[in-house]
């Protein structure tokens, strides 16, 4: 595997999920794969799982771990041709990443959106730049449009609870303070699109995220309606993607919020959230403290799925 940014890149899922169950239970015995091999993470945005997860991941394969964060521990990186540099940025990303290839093995990016250039965040340019320049094996730590790490970790989390050979499973808006990329639910539907389960999102209107990872998905504007019967809730946050709204609040609407009167519609379903979450903004203290929320085992799952894709990257080296 010589880079990680989509569902697409992991190949068969079943076997996928498979190798993550077997590097579940023997997290230590692949350790000589990185021997001898360093691991740069590249920090644009904060972290807390992805970092600790990651860091943890590669430990357990034996690689020396380097961590760099370009906001407090480097020059300001000018991202963009043609600009003169004549501001607060010293260096440009076209010399930062090669240099930064030549001392590791494999790079791990995390970039968010940053809500000013719609194209520039969808063509993800400084993930792209890293594959493009780098000349190492590549893997998104959540980058502007996509979370693979997470959304393989919620698979696995998934397959590992559920009761039904095919799921249902549903994603819904909840409200939030703050304007959030559609990373984390752009990677879940593209990822939940790819299995055979029940999928349905549903979001006010207006919420609509990118047709290229929805596409198989039911599109529900009754979040009530959507629940009954689920499984799996996955409750998540995300600014608007359409123009001319492109990264703004529509709506703060509480009624959106996962409490156990919505939790009642379901199938005894699992609640689940990437973290980290706003408590009773996107859900209330008794639905994620009780014993049907998953968002700690979830959490910890995306060790392994790190783990699993470094793997195979070093496999591939």
């Amino acid at each position: 595997m010589k880079k990680f940014t989509s569902v697409k890149d992991i190949g068969d899922l079943k076997k996928a999920v498979n190798e993550a169950l077997e590097v579940k239970a023997n997290r230590f015995g692949y350790k000589h794969l990185g021997s001898n091999r360093t691991l740069l993470m590249v920090f644009f945005n904060s972290s807390l799982r992805t970092r600790l997860s990651t860091q943890k991941a590669a430990m357990n394969l034996g690689m020396n771990v380097i961590v760099l964060d370009v906001n407090q521990g480097a020059w300001k990186l000018e991202t963009e041709r043609g600009v003169i540099m004549d501001g607060d940025k010293a260096e440009h990303m076209l010399e930062a990443i090669p240099v930064m290839g030549s001392y590791c093995d494999v790079i791990g990016v995390r970039s968010f959106a940053r809500f000013e250039n719609k194209n520039a965040d969808y063509n993800e340019e400084i993930l792209n730049q890293f594959i493009n320049y780098s000349q190492r094996p590549v893997f998104s730590m959540e980058a502007a449009t996509g979370h693979p790490l997470q959304s393989f970790a919620d698979l696995i989390t998934i397959e590992e609870y559920k009761e039904t050979t095919k799921p249902k499973v549903v994603l819904t808006w909840a409200p939030h303070p703050r304007a959030l990329p559609q990373a984390v639910p752009n990677s879940f539907a593209e990822w939940m699109n790819a299995t055979d389960y029940e999928f349905i999102i549903t979001h006010p209107e207006g919420y609509e995220l990118d047709s290229k990872f929805t596409n198989g998905a039911t599109i529900e504007y009754d979040q009530n309606k959507a629940l009954e019967g689920a499984d799996f809730v996955y409750a998540k946050n995300w600014a608007a993607y359409t123009d001319p709204n492109y990264g703004k609040i529509l709506s703060t609407d509480r009624s959106w919020t996962i409490n156990s009167d919505k939790m009642k519609l379901t199938n005894n379903g699992r609640f689940m959230h990437c973290l980290p979450v706003r408590r009773n903004m996107i859900v209330t203290d008794d639905v994620i403290e009780s014993d049907r929320s998953i968002v700690i085992p979830e959490a910890a799952n995306r060790e392994i799925s790190a783990q699993v894709v470094l793997k195979r990257m070093l496999e591939s080296l």
